[in-house]
């Protein structure tokens, strides 16, 4: 089947959007994000964008000089004002900031790796991450993207949305991704999985990220009408793990959910 865009390459990516320039940068970034090496090249920008090479240039040259991307030989990759720039914007969510302070003093969670992460589609996104002694190291880090059906955080997020929204998520016949034998194949199996989420009031996953580890989650009180969607995960070796451990830590998972859900409360 024929791209699209190779097929009128004077428009390409962004040429609907009221700033296709603002667009195709958030593309390329995009694309140097997803990409497997955090490299690129022009030529593959180019094709990425579906514009020509000169004015993938003059973009990408705009992009260098803002720090937000850096060219190494011949290739490029994410620059460090991303950083400065992810970091202002954790620096304001109160919840995050909440986040490390209770963690800091709860008496289980304390000793263990617990994240915030925020529903992003059929995704999650980590905020943040504490980590506490020992460490689970195997596990997601801040800003990385997650599949939902992979993580605990990501199933107990959406099991809080409505039947017909995750039908159309998820099919049952789709096919999702998979990391470790444990991980679920299908749309029909992640929902199997969503009312005794439900019932029982937290997500648990046994080693269908990363073999070895579970990890167990609740989410959050929304806060307001368009307050972003959250959840809270704690990470356990599984050689470790017991029935009582993970009591105390859904228990004190649901502690920190209410306060950052209702501060007030």
């Amino acid at each position: 089947m024929a791209d699209s865009r190779t097929s009128r390459p004077s428009e390409g990516l962004g040429s609907t959007s009221p700033a296709p320039a603002v667009t195709r940068a958030a593309a390329v970034m995009d694309a140097l994000a997803a990409s497997a090496t955090g490299r690129l090249t022009l030529s593959d920008l180019a094709r990425e964008l579906g514009i020509p090479k000169s004015s993938t240039s003059n973009l990408l040259l705009a992009l260098e000089e803002a720090r937000l991307i850096s060219r190494q030989g011949a290739e490029f990759t994410l620059g460090r004002k991303l950083v400065e720039l992810g970091a202002a914007y954790l620096s304001r969510l109160d919840e995050v900031q909440e986040f490390y302070r209770f963690c800091e003093q709860a008496p289980t969670l304390s000793g263990e790796t617990v994240r915030i992460a925020m529903l992003d589609g059929t995704n999650v996104i980590y905020l943040a991450r504490y980590e506490g002694h020992p460490a689970v190291r195997l596990t997601s880090n801040i800003g990385d993207k997650m599949p939902v059906s992979l993580c605990a955080v990501g199933k107990a997020l959406i099991a809080r949305l409505h039947d017909h929204d995750i039908d159309a998520m998820f099919p049952d016949d789709v096919q999702l991704p998979v990391l470790t034998p444990k991980s679920l194949r299908t749309g029909a199996e992640l929902k199997a999985q969503l009312q005794t989420i439900r019932e029982q009031g937290y997500a648990f996953e046994d080693e269908e990220s990363t073999t070895g580890v579970v990890c167990l989650a609740v989410s959050v009180p929304t806060r307001g009408a368009h307050g972003p969607s959250l959840g809270l995960s704690v990470t356990a070796l599984k050689a470790t793990y017991s029935a009582e451990q993970g009591s105390r830590m859904v228990k004190e998972l649901n502690e920190l959910a209410r306060s950052l859900g209702n501060p007030m409360g």
